[in-house]
């Protein structure tokens, strides 16, 4: 869930990229952050710390990204690390990569399937998603061995829940829900 911090201060970052005619760009360096961020769970929790002076770990920001990130996301990082909101950056991420899909028409799909799926199934099922829906898909793909087998679908808003646990939901509450003769 994304709070409503997230949606502002991403939606307001989103805002000014496309005012700079760099939202591409600026996607494209959240992502890498954000995977840099997630990799090092410490270096996110080193820039948290309350106990260390704010010029130092603003100092931190300067020394990993200066020279690779637009000005402006340095200033980001850094506007959240000053007000303690590091925490908030993956839902900035995520409103501002919802606010450039939406003004690209491109849908976000997220796929959960009980086993990996191969590059060839995920190219198929892919395409078919972007015939389905006339846009161009972004599909992130999870795996859940509790679903047993089939795949979830979240796309646009709606779920299609295709796996054998949501089958065997089913017949376990047709069943619950039946008269006893």
């Amino acid at each position: 869930m994304m709070t409503e911090t997230a949606r502002n201060y991403g939606g307001s970052f989103y805002d000014l990229a496309v005012e700079e005619n760099k939202a591409d760009e600026v996607l494209s360096q959240l992502e890498d952050v954000q995977k840099i961020l997630n990799d090092n769970p410490d270096y996110l929790r080193l820039l948290s710390e309350p106990s260390i002076n704010k010029d130092e770990r603003i100092g931190l920001l300067d020394e990993a990204f200066a020279s690779q990130l637009w000005p402006y996301l340095l200033n980001f990082l850094k506007l959240l690390c000053e007000r303690g909101l590091l925490g908030e950056f993956r839902g900035c991420v995520k409103e501002y990569k919802r606010r450039y899909n939406k003004d690209h028409g491109i849908a976000e799909a997220t796929v959960t399937s009980a086993a990996e799926l191969s590059d060839s199934q995920k190219a198929a099922l892919l395409k078919k998603l972007e015939e389905m829906s006339g846009k161009k898909v972004d599909m992130i793909c999870y795996v859940n061995p509790a679903l047993i087998g089939g795949i979830r679908l979240d796309m646009e808003g709606k779920r299609y829940d295709g796996t054998a646990a949501s089958r065997m939901e089913a017949i376990r509450s047709l069943i619950e829900s039946a008269p006893l003769q």
